[in-house]
C-alpha cells in the first residue's frame, strides 16, 4: 500500500509540515510575483459574491479574510456601508490595490474601511487585528468573509486552526461565509492541472483534492489549490465549532464553478453540522436561494 493511501488527510507528520510549507511558499511567490497581473483579472465581483453583498446589512462589522485587491470594500463603498469593515491579506501588491481603491470613497481620519497584512496560514495572523480594536476585549464580527481563501491553504490543520480562530471572533449570531473554487467542472481548467514534479513534489507527498495549477495571463506561474468536496467541507464544519446553514453554486463556466456556504456558531442555530436552507435569515444575512 503507498504511503498517500495509507496516511490520513492532513500534515501533521514533520516532513508533510515541510511540504505545507513548501506549497504555502509557492503561492506567496505567484501573489508576489503575479499580484499585479492577477489583481487585473479581478476588476469585478463574481457573481455568487455580488449576490451575498446584496444581503450585507450597511451597519454590519465585516473581517474580510484574503480581500485581495479590495472590489468587495469598493462595491460596499458604493452602496454607502458604514459599518465596519476590515480586510486582511498577506500581498502588498494586493492589499495597495485595495487602499487605491477605496481611498477616494472612504478619505476619513476614522475610516470605515481598513487594511492590514496578514497571513492566514500562521499561527499568529490575527495579531494584525490588535490594532483595530481597543484591549483587552475582542470586538466580535458579525460576518467573516473567506472567498476564494481556504482552497490556497494546504492540509487539515492549517485550515482548522484557521477556521477554530474564525470562531473565536464571530458574534454568536454572526455568520461565516465562504466560497471554494470547483474547477475540476470544468474541462477547460482540468487542461491547466501540472505534474507535482514541476513544482519539485511527487503525487504521494500531498493529499487527495491537491493541484498544482498553471497561470498564463501576463507571466507563467504555479498555485496550489485543494478541490473540496461537500463531504470535507461538512467534516471542517463539525470539527470546528460551526453548522452549515446554506449552500449554493454559482459563478463561471455552466455557473458551477464556486460553492459558497453559510456556517454558524454551534448551539446557536438549529440542525446539525450540514444544512440546506434556502432562505430566511442566517446569521442576520438573508440566505441566498441557489434557484434565484
Amino acid at each position: 500500500m503507498s504511503r498517500r493511501a495509507s496516511r490520513p488527510c492532513s500534515y501533521n507528520w514533520p516532513v508533510e509540515k515541510d511540504i505545507a510549507s513548501q506549497l504555502l511558499a509557492l503561492n506567496r511567490q505567484f501573489y508576489q510575483t503575479m499580484g499585479k497581473e492577477f489583481s487585473a483579472t479581478r476588476t469585478r465581483l463574481q457573481p455568487g459574491v455580488s449576490r451575498v453583498l446584496a444581503t450585507i446589512p450597511p451597519t454590519a462589522r465585516i473581517l474580510d479574510l484574503g480581500c485581495g485587491n479590495g472590489e468587495l470594500a469598493r462595491q460596499l463603498a458604493r452602496r454607502n456601508f458604514n459599518g465596519l469593515y476590515i480586510g486582511l491579506d498577506f500581498s502588498p501588491v494586493l492589499l495597495q490595490h485595495a487602499r487605491e481603491k477605496i481611498h477616494p470613497l472612504d478619505p476619513n481620519t476614522s475610516p470605515v474601511f481598513r487594511f492590514t497584512q496578514a497571513d492566514l496560514a500562521t499561527e499568529s495572523w490575527e495579531e494584525s487585528l490588535s490594532a483595530h480594536f481597543p484591549a483587552p476585549g475582542r470586538v466580535p464580527f458579525d460576518l467573516i468573509l473567506a472567498f476564494a481563501v481556504l482552497h490556497h491553504l494546504p492540509g487539515r490543520q492549517v485550515r482548522t486552526r484557521l477556521l477554530r480562530k474564525v470562531r473565536q471572533y464571530i458574534s454568536p449570531s454572526g455568520s461565516f461565509i465562504h466560497s471554494v473554487w470547483q474547477f475540476m467542472n470544468s474541462p477547460r481548467l482540468q487542461a491547466r492541472i501540472q505534474p507535482w514534479e514541476n513544482a519539485g513534489l511527487s503525487p504521494a507527498q500531498v493529499d487527495p483534492g491537491d493541484y498544482l495549477l498553471d497561470w498564463r495571463r501576463g507571466g507563467s506561474g504555479l498555485r496550489y489549490v485543494h478541490h473540496f468536496s461537500l463531504q470535507e467541507l461538512d467534516d471542517l464544519a463539525a470539527e470546528t465549532g460551526f453548522s452549515i446553514q446554506h449552500t449554493f453554486v454559482s459563478d463561471g463556466e455552466a455557473g458551477k464553478l464556486g460553492l459558497y456556504q453559510f456556517w454558524s456558531p454551534l448551539g446557536e442555530h438549529s440542525g446539525g453540522a450540514t444544512g440546506g436552507a434556502t432562505g430566511g435569515v442566517t446569521g442576520g444575512v438573508t440566505a441566498v436561494n441557489p434557484s434565484g
